[in-house]
This record gives C-alpha cells, structure tokens and sequence, in this order.
C-alpha cells in the first residue's frame, strides 16, 4: 500500500497476469502488463500482490497539471483527476515506455525531452486529447518559423519547452500540440532530426573529431550521437566519415 505523497503517481504494471488485492475495494483483480493505476497526490494507493511483479511508476510534479489545465483554458480542472485502478489507455502506456527505454539505456534525454512527455501526461490526466476544440488556433507561420530559427541557431543548447514557447509567445501545451500539427514531429524528435542532420554535414566536412561534433551539435557524446544517427538515418558517424573519403 502507497502512503499519500505530494506528487501525482501513475503506476504501469510491467509484469504478465499478477494475482491481486485492492485494499481500497477489498476485492481480488488480476492485473496484466499494460495496467495503470493513477494516483491523484494526497491520496493513498497500490496493492498487494500475491507473488513478485515489476511496475514503472512516473512521479508528477501537482504543478505540470495546474500549468497544464490553466493554458488549456480548463481552470475548473486544475490539480484535479480521479483514482484510477486498472485503466487500459495506450497513449499514457506508450509515454511510460518511452521513458523506462531511455532510462534502461542509460542514455542522456534532455529537459526538452522530459517537459515535453511530461505535459503529454498532464493533458491525457485531465481526459484533453490533442483534436478537443478549445485548441483553436493553430501556430502562425510566423511563430513557427520563429521556432524552427532559433532551433536552428541554438543547437549545442539545453533547449527546454519554456524556452521555445517564450521564442513562439505562446503556451508550452499550445507549441507542443500545433508543432507536431505543423511539422508532423513532437518538438523533442524535431531537435534530434535537426541536430543529426547537422553532425552528418560535419561529418562529411572532416574538420572536427566525433567527438567535438557531438558536443557541437547538442550531444552529450559520440555514442548519444551514433545512436540517434543510426535511428534517424540508418548509418552511424564511421559510415558517414567513410563515404566521405571514398568520393
């Protein structure tokens, strides 16, 4: 059983079927990979199991949804959602794995990329989806081409979503959500596809080491590099260095 904490809590269930007791309910349930349970802050919540299973659980800051709430013109709903126990929503299962992937990874993800699922997680909390329509107005060309230049001029930066949204006057929800509209990316992999796009330019120049071209563009080092290169493009740095000398 989980005492109240000050943060919300949403526990994904990792294991295969789990024999369970709900000491809420004071009823049994079986629980399978994929269940979450949501945890509001100040409230108690868990289980008993009756053998070992294996769960993720994400720590909320009460803030991200007070934010969150009141930029998507929804303060009736700040700070507010329901326990849940056994929910089954693909969005919130997908946005836990990804951070449990990076993690196992022991790989480097950035603030931009932890603001950007942590506000995905706020807006699914509090039941919004990216097509409800109080989200009229799309990003102006001009705010997105604000975006994308100062993307592009500050690469090897720590971006963050509350530095893109000052650049695009306008809210972290708002900028992540008509983003990816616009661009067909989420800000997070638009920033890794610009920063691979760039080190492969570098790359075939042969001025600078993997190394310095991985802290040139934003990496934290050559592997973080190679790894988004052979995600994004299929090949690592050594390929792209090597096609270079043989032309």
């Amino acid at each position: 059983m989980l005492e109240p904490a000050s943060y919300h809590r949403i526990l994904v269930h990792l294991s295969p079927a789990t024999h369970t007791f709900c000491r809420e309910s004071g009823r049994d349930f079986w629980r399978y990979e994929g269940d979450i349970d949501l945890i509001p802050r100040d409230k108690p919540g868990g289980f008993d199991a009756f053998s070992p299973y294996e769960s993720l659980e994400i720590r909320l800051a009460p803030g991200v949804i007070d934010r969150v709430a009141a930029e998507l013109g929804h303060p009736t709903n700040v700070g507010r959602f329901d326990v849940r126990h056994k929910l089954r929503d693909e969005r919130i299962y997908y946005l836990a794995r990804a951070l449990e992937q990076e993690r196992l990874e022991n790989l480097p993800t950035g603030q931009l990329y932890l603001d950007s699922i942590g506000v995905a997680l706020a807006a699914r909390l509090l039941g919004l989806t990216e097509t409800e329509p109080f989200q009229k107005n799309r990003l102006s060309n001009r705010q997105l081409k604000r975006v994308i230049d100062y993307i592009d001029a500050h690469l090897e930066c720590s971006l963050t979503i509350e530095i893109l949204s000052r650049e695009a006057g306008a809210s972290s929800s708002h900028l992540r959500t008509w983003f990816k509209v616009a661009t067909g990316l989420t800000l997070h992999r638009y920033v890794l596809r610009r920063r691979v796009e760039r080190a492969r330019n570098l790359l075939l120049q042969g001025h600078m080491s993997t190394t310095e071209i991985a802290l040139a563009v934003g990496f934290s080092h050559q592997s973080h590099l190679a790894r988004w290169m052979r995600r994004e493009m299929g090949v690592t740095p050594k390929i792209v260095r090597r096609s270079a000398s043989e032309t």
